[in-house]
């Protein structure tokens, strides 16, 4: 029983995690590297993520430079980050990329907290997920007759507590990134 709750309160950390890195790539007030972790480039026929392929700066709060490590991949990088959801249109100087972000509109922000909110929802989902299959294998470990139903219940009750612990976890960084995001 311990083992089954200690993989569902480490698989549900992970979904904490996962849901605090898609936190990181919604802008808010300035440009951030970490808003270009998801982007993928075709390089050399395979897929590659952006931050293995180039260097960041932010010279200011509105603007990512980028560098390619390979000036050979200048055009592909180009157009991932085009493609992407960014809603940025890089300028290409031969040497660097330069990303200027438009300044967010209220219409924009409001888009960027139901973007927020669908990913704390999923987040809270897949947590969820976890406990109903940590919840499942307690109850087969007392069906099989390893564990009493008391011992199972007083898991199960631990593992409600785990799982809120992580949910509340999620709210509080949706809450922080609303904040975040309603600030002018």
């Amino acid at each position: 029983m311990k083992d089954i709750l200690d993989e569902a309160d480490t698989k549900m950390d992970k979904s904490v995690e996962a849901t605090r890195e898609e936190f990181a790539a919604i802008r808010a007030g300035r440009a951030t590297p970490a808003m270009f972790s998801k982007i993928v480039v075709n390089y050399y026929g395979s897929p590659t993520p952006l931050q293995q392929l180039a260097s960041f700066t932010a010279p200011e709060a509105r603007i990512i430079m980028i560098q390619p490590y390979d000036m050979s991949a200048m055009n592909d990088v180009e157009r991932a980050i085009r493609d992407s959801d960014l809603g940025v249109n890089p300028a290409n100087d031969g040497r660097v990329l330069r990303c200027v972000f438009p300044e967010l509109t209220e219409e924009r922000r409001k888009d960027y907290i139901k973007l927020a909110r669908t990913k704390a929802e999923d987040g809270r989902v897949a947590v969820r997920n976890l406990r109903r299959t940590a919840k499942q294998n307690l109850e087969k470990l007392e069906k099989d007759g390893e564990v009493g139903k008391d011992d199972v219940t007083g898991a199960e009750k631990r593992l409600d507590g785990v799982t809120k612990k992580h949910t509340d976890a999620i709210d509080e960084m949706l809450k922080n990134k609303e904040s975040e995001l309603l600030e002018v």
